[in-house]
């Protein structure tokens, strides 16, 4: 390994020691000073008289009459301290025999004095006394050193909870924002050549970093730099990655957190953690600030809040629509926000002026889905029959997060199977693991489950081949997935926005076509058709409700896409939702009819497909075309058309006609994100 490397491997800031030396040093100091203390022997303390009759004994060797104390220090001779040794304890070592054995307590020193010399005098003793004053230089270096320490860790206590460690950690830091800040030294390295399928907004977002690298290019033309932009999509279509994209592109000091950071049981502490994160950003201006899942306190003020209470969390959003937008606000700080939720976000966070703009980040189509794969691959060993095409064409609906997770498992995969590279079964696998679920290998089925899961499946298979507006299928297979799904058919839809009503009735139809193969076949029907159900009824309810393609009810749509999220109240009577019901009820028989009819005149390719199924376990479309033939409808695939270079427009536009703007129909657009019928 080179120096170089070396030197990478080691730590920029070396981390101090949390306390001084010394602390170490006063640590020390009480832990002698302790055992010291435990060394001596404190003298017992006797009464007066009784030092008199040990004096007139002759027990007494000498005296020390501390005059500024009051009090005697008594001295034995060794046959006293024999005749004491029960009483006075052992002499400790440290103190080299100097220790006193008694006190007493002492009037005043001339009286003592008087008193030893006339015991000396009656009885011919020999009773040394001096006289001395004392003071415990000792013990008050010892008090005042115990002080100190006690000083110390309260201090290095303190500091501790403040930087966050230990117990209470945070609490007096507990109003400072949590930003990560990406700055010169811990730059983030993603690009946006990183960010594949979203070229529309990486225009939107190039255009800000631009302006914060070069802005005299648009000041000179009297523009002003964007306030902040609202990256708005799905889960998983990456609107956090294309942020990332940006602190690596822009070179400039980057704040990054969520919104959830702002929020705190105490009261006032998102609002002042707001402020703090803008004092940050303005010293560092220019900059960038991006708040992901930014609907964790821009909810809209008053929704589900009690009248009177002081809400925390809208304490917070007033502080932020100040700072983006109030009297103190200073140039060079640009905001970016995620959100998968704007339905629900407050309307002063959204005019112009705090975000300007708004940048949809949808699901890719299959252009977008190709460029992501491509990036996804690169660092994956894939054989030669891998198409970037063909696996864009089999993941509809797949957001980027999705994307990857099939790359991942595909290469997980082939790692289990021990293969050198990853190739296209791999990924297929790795397709229906994402779709369906795990496969249950050791799920024990029965052959009467078994033989009526394969007829479901060839149900939808056949009415799905034979129905002019219906998906054209992929695979069909009667392996056991996920937690009940006990077969799936997967199908390739068309890349659209727009849905007619024949579109829609033939996607019924093709969905009763598992129930109606039941009936069909076995006379009786199960509970494998309860996901095929449950789609088909949100559908019908759609029609009805929403998209307003009744004649009974006619042109009205009862969606609410500003809807709050306590609806109590139905914005239609009781007769219309009665009527609602009974159309909804019409059209899912009349659904169910055609699909059940259509395998009437088809039962000869029912018993093929599913008798396939039962020996195979899992067909393709070529396989279709063997047993029964080509698809009636001259109409190419999504795919054909794109393989064909028809679907891409020169210079590798799409067609306006395929990404036309389409109307708001909230969530309830063709379910792109399941595009397999379960059993």
């Amino acid at each position: 390994m080179s120096d170089k490397k070396k030197g990478n491997l080691m730590p920029k800031n070396p981390k101090k020691p949390s306390y001084p030396l010394w602390g170490l040093v006063a640590l020390a100091f009480l832990v002698v000073g302790v055992y010291v203390m435990q060394g001596f022997r404190s003298p017992t303390d006797i009464s007066y008289s009784r030092f008199e009759t040990m004096a007139r004994n002759g027990e007494i060797e000498s005296v020390n009459i501390i005059t500024n104390q009051k009090y005697l220090e008594i001295f034995l001779n060794s046959e006293a301290r024999q005749k004491y040794e029960r009483e006075i304890g052992n002499e400790s070592p440290l103190t080299l025999n100097n220790e006193p054995q008694f006190t007493t307590n002492i009037a005043t020193a001339e009286n003592v004095v008087d008193n030893i010399k006339e015991i000396n005098q009656e009885l011919d003793n020999d009773i040394v006394y001096n006289l001395k004053t004392k003071q415990e230089l000792f013990s008050d270096i010892f008090q005042f050193g115990l002080l100190l320490l006690v000083i110390f860790g309260f201090w290095f206590l303190m500091r501790r909870m403040a930087s966050g460690g230990g117990p209470g950690g945070q609490i007096f830091n507990i109003s400072k924002s949590k930003a990560a800040l990406f700055d010169a030294e811990n730059k983030v390295k993603i690009t946006f050549d990183n960010v594949a399928g979203l070229d529309e907004a990486k225009e939107e977002i190039k255009e800000i970093v631009e302006f914060l690298k070069n802005p005299g290019k648009f000041t000179k033309l009297g523009g002003k730099i964007p306030k902040g932009a609202l990256l708005v999509g799905p889960p998983g279509t990456g609107k956090t990655l294309l942020a990332k994209a940006v602190a690596g592109e822009a070179g400039v000091p980057f704040f990054s957190l969520s919104g959830s950071d702002f929020v705190e049981m105490f009261v006032g502490v998102g609002a002042a953690r707001v402020r703090d994160l803008f004092k940050q950003a303005k010293d560092k201006a220019p900059c960038i600030i991006f708040i992901d899942e930014i609907d964790a306190i821009g909810r809209s003020r008053g929704r589900g809040s009690m009248p009177g209470s002081n809400d925390e969390r809208e304490n917070t959003l007033n502080s932020l629509l100040v700072e983006m937008d109030g009297f103190s606000t200073d140039s060079g700080v640009i905001i970016l926000a995620a959100t998968n939720r704007p339905d629900v976000l407050d309307s002063a966070l959204l005019r112009p002026g705090r975000f300007d703009r708004q940048i949809s980040i949808d699901k890719p189509d299959i252009v977008g889905r190709e460029a992501i794969f491509k990036v996804h691959l690169a660092p994956i060993k894939i054989s030669e029959d891998v198409d970037n095409k063909k696996l864009a064409a089999q993941t509809p609906g797949f957001a980027g997060a999705e994307i990857a997770n099939v790359c991942n498992e595909a290469a997980l995969i082939a790692a289990r199977r021990d293969k050198e590279k990853v190739d296209m079964q791999d990924f297929q696998d790795a397709i229906d693991r994402v779709i369906g679920g795990l496969e249950k290998k050791n799920k024990i089925i029965s052959p009467e489950e078994k033989k009526i899961v394969a007829y479901h499946e060839a149900g939808h298979a056949v009415a799905g081949w034979f129905l002019e507006h219906a998906d054209p299928l992929v695979k069909v297979s009667i392996v056991p997935r996920g937690v009940a799904a006990l077969g799936y058919a997967q199908y390739l839809p068309k890349e659209q926005f727009l849905y007619q009503t024949e579109q829609l009735f033939d996607e019924m139809c093709m969905t009763m076509g598992g129930r109606a193969a039941e009936e069909l076949i076995f006379g009786k029907i199960s509970t494998g058709a309860l996901s095929d159900l449950e789609r088909v009824t949100k559908l019908a309810y759609n029609i009805v409700s929403v998209y307003g393609m009744n004649d009974k009810i006619g042109n009205v749509s009862f969606y609410d896409s500003k809807q709050s999220d306590y609806q109590f109240q139905k914005p239609y009577s009781e007769a219309t939702a009665e009527t609602i019901d009974d159309e909804v009820r019409a059209i899912v028989q009349k659904a169910y009819n055609a699909a059940k009819d259509l395998l009437i005149k088809r039962k000869s390719e029912l018993e093929i497909i599913a008798k396939e199924l039962l020996e195979k376990e899992i067909i393709f479309q070529n396989d279709l075309e063997r047993l029964i033939g080509k698809r009636p409808f001259e109409k190419q695939t999504t795919y054909q058309a794109y393989t064909n270079g028809e679907y891409i427009k020169e210079g590798g536009v799409p067609d306006a006609t395929k990404v036309e703007e389409r109307e708001e129909d909230g969530e309830e657009k063709k379910e792109e994100e399941s595009p397999s019928s379960t059993n």
